[in-house]
């Protein structure tokens, strides 16, 4: 028998990883909640709760960390590309969202140095401790470390230019909660990118609900109460969408 192609082997790796370590479901979860819909019957790889028709999906374990290192990643999802996309800036500074092991904080770090910081959110003790490890080795100061919670990242009111979350908003047990804060944590025309697997490309090789199409995440992001704008959406990288939603000007 010929050896499986090295991409399957992650796969079959991320699989096991996620079968012994997902996370349990918070308990905090309100009795009645309008938002928010249970259903015994789903997909295995979801959580069995929906969010205006989206099933919510298991969060990936510190333990699949090694995923997010993987050497192959930088020819799959081109993160050299997408950090040049989001067109940061010496002072700005940016929210990584399920930062994890904090891939994605280490090249935004620099590009916003100096006067510029990165707030490296997780709910993940383990991730934050793996990205401060590495933050000493690499001597990088400008990276903050937030533990988050399921229902909030606690990043103060309009302290933040850009937002970016990488595969992770589809993963929040409270989107709208988490969206909330988010949305509360924007200077006056902040950004939020957000990158999900294209939905609409049955050629990515993800689980179902590990991606999201684009009509989704701009219904999701685009609620009245937020105040964004869906202004554009970068389809250069080879498996994500690339959607930038803009702070609109607040109301007199």
């Amino acid at each position: 028998m010929s050896p499986a192609p090295r991409g399957l082997c992650w796969i079959a790796m991320l699989f096991l990883l996620q079968v012994h370590f997902q996370p349990r479901i918070s308990a905090q979860e309100p009795a009645t909640n309008s938002r928010y819909e249970f259903r015994e019957e789903h997909d295995p790889n979801g959580i069995g709760k929906f969010y205006l028709g989206r099933e919510i999906a298991h969060v990936m374990g510190h333990p699949a960390a090694i995923w997010l290192e993987r050497p192959e990643r930088e020819a799959e999802e081109r993160l050299t590309l997408l950090t040049r996309l989001l067109d940061l800036k010496p002072g700005m500074v940016v929210a990584d969202i399920g930062a994890g092991s904090g891939v994605l904080t280490m090249r935004m770090a620099p590009k916003v140095a100096p006067g510029g910081k990165v707030i490296a959110v997780d709910i993940q003790p383990e991730m934050l401790l793996l990205l401060q490890n590495k933050l000493s080795r690499e001597k990088v100061s400008n990276v903050e470390l937030l533990l988050g919670e399921a229902n909030s990242p606690k990043l103060e009111r309009e302290s933040v230019d850009l937002i970016l979350m990488v595969d992770v908003y589809h993963e929040f047990e409270f989107p709208y909660e988490m969206l909330q804060n988010m949305t509360q944590s924007l200077k006056p025309g902040g950004r939020i990118a957000l990158v999900e697997y294209r939905l609409e490309d049955p050629r990515v090789p993800i689980k179902l609900v590990h991606k999201m199409s684009e009509k989704q995440a701009v219904r999701e992001l685009t609620l009245p109460e937020w105040n964004l704008e869906h202004t554009e959406t970068i389809d250069k990288l080879p498996r994500q969408h690339l959607m930038i939603f803009t702070r609109k000007p607040s109301q007199p």
